[in-house]
């Protein structure tokens, strides 16, 4: 291997995000969803490992996100070499290794580096300098991990433990890795300068980590192997197969593999790192006014202090007043206020939700799809109105209703519809009804996003009810949308 050769970045888009609930859950996590702007945690990871040095990123991701990867990889103007769908989640090792099997036929010796999606390092070009001094110990079969510099003594990060205090950009030998520690050893580790912080970022030739998992984790080989051998392409995506990686134990790298290997090295990193897990990890990472305030949307902060205020919604307005160490999020149908101490336990607040079956717990009122989204502005006994996005060029199914009809307003651009037999264009205040049971088609064919309202009237207003009879992006029968 030389130095020349390029590094395949593979990053894993798995997680739903509960602790950055209301931005992020199940059906929009916080990789995707705009925590920082102007780009997603996913995009800035992308953005981070392309150009000089990189060749195009392998994707791990859901079937249910697949079409978010593309379109946030398109505004990159970032191609990747393969987008992996998992069939389900099962934790990290059998997506990483599925990847290295993917990669692993096409050349065994190829680098890859293993990176979550959403971490933030500021200095992009700081990270590409460190891969450099792990690239050397690659040759030597050496699994290499990056272990962050810590700034506190956090007790929410696992730990590196290293052979002697890091000097400078070099590979350093691994002792061991140490779970979640309390406060009081937290600070032990600290003051030691012999910790670093577990970021979860490997860098290994393919054929040496199916090596390690051969070694390691052999019950793990041969499902994934199976999954990856029987994968089908779809819509230039690859789909491992469901039946074999179901098969596959539900486990993550660290313990599957890494705490087992005895070659592994670490490189320090000190440039600035930030694992988004949840509301104060954002707080830290965003810029904050002269009392230390984080503020997004439309807020007001009196006399506050070392506290984050989100607003979401269209129009609203969040205030604080007196606030000191607080989270306030402000969504257009949930609200979080809890301290700042407590941000890991907003996960324990999902729970709940769940376990009342309350739909903010898992859905977010904006319903992303691979043509755009939608989002309900009112729902009655037997109506829904709905804002409706149609990305340009973009097409939703042809398809009907067995117990609603729809009466579409175009507000901006123009949509191209088909009902029945005719097709035509409907311009801005221009509307248009869909009797129930006729088969109907929304397109916008203009290069502008398209909105409309769409007024639904019925029995049963559930989005299950479609027939579909084609779709362009090939998803089952009663797929939404």
């Amino acid at each position: 291997m030389t130095e020349n050769t390029p590094v395949v970045p593979v990053i894993l888009c798995g997680g739903a995000g509960t602790r950055l609930w209301s931005l992020s859950c199940k059906s929009y996590p916080k990789q995707y969803a705009g925590l920082l702007v102007p780009r997603s945690l996913f995009q800035q990871a992308a953005a981070r490992m392309a150009g000089p040095g990189f060749a195009p990123p392998i994707i791990i991701a859901g079937s249910a996100f697949r079409f978010i990867v593309t379109e946030q990889l398109a505004v990159l103007e970032i191609a990747p070499g393969a987008v992996l769908i998992e069939p389900e989640a099962r934790n990290t090792a059998p997506a990483v290794l599925a990847a290295a099997l993917v990669l692993a036929e096409q050349d065994p010796e190829a680098v890859m580096l293993v990176a979550p999606s959403d971490h933030i390092m500021p200095d992009s070009a700081a990270f590409a300098r460190a891969i450099a001094p792990g690239r050397a110990a690659l040759d030597q079969g050496k699994i290499v991990t990056f272990g962050i510099t810590p700034g506190r003594a956090e007790t929410c990060y696992g730990y590196l433990e290293l052979a002697s205090r890091p000097e400078g950009a070099q590979v350093l030998d691994l002792l061991r890795f140490v779970e979640k520690p309390d406060a009081a050893r937290a600070q032990a580790m600290l003051d030691a300068c012999t910790y670093l912080w577990n970021a979860g970022l490997f860098m290994a030739r393919a054929a040496d980590l199916i090596a390690a998992f051969r070694a390691h984790a052999p019950d793990l080989l041969e499902p994934v192997t199976q999954s990856v051998a029987q994968a089908q392409p779809d819509l230039g995506f690859l789909r491992l197969e469901p039946a074999s990686f179901a098969r596959a134990p539900s486990i993550s790298l660290d313990y599957a593999v890494m705490e087992k290997a005895d070659n592994l090295g670490v490189v320090p990193f000190t440039e600035g790192w930030s694992d988004q897990g949840d509301w104060d990890d954002a707080w830290r990472a965003q810029p904050k006014d002269a009392e230390g305030v984080v503020s997004t949307g439309l807020t007001e902060a009196i006399e506050c202090s070392g506290s984050l205020l989100r607003a979401e919604g269209d129009g609203q307005v969040l205030i604080g007043i007196g606030l000191e160490d607080m989270i306030a999020v402000a969504m257009p149908d949930a609200v979080l206020v809890a301290p700042r101490s407590r941000a890991q336990d907003v996960r324990r607040a999902v729970d709940r939700l769940k376990a009342r079956e309350i739909a903010q717990a898992e859905t977010l009122p904006r319903d992303h799809r691979p043509w755009g989204w939608y989002g309900t502005l009112v729902l009655g006994p037997r109506f829904q109105v709905k804002r409706i996005v149609v990305n340009p060029g973009a097409a939703l199914s042809l398809q009907s209703h067995h117990h609603r009809a729809e009466h579409w307003i175009v507000v901006e651009g123009t949509a191209k519809v088909t009902i029945a037999e005719e097709t035509r264009l409907i311009s801005e205040n221009q509307s248009v009804y869909i009797p129930l049971g006729t088969v109907h088609r929304l397109e916008n064919p203009g290069k502008l996003p398209m909105v409309l309202i769409e007024v639904q009237t019925g029995s049963y207003l559930g989005e299950d009810d479609i027939i579909r009879y084609e779709d362009i992006y090939a998803r089952c029968q009663g797929a939404r949308g």
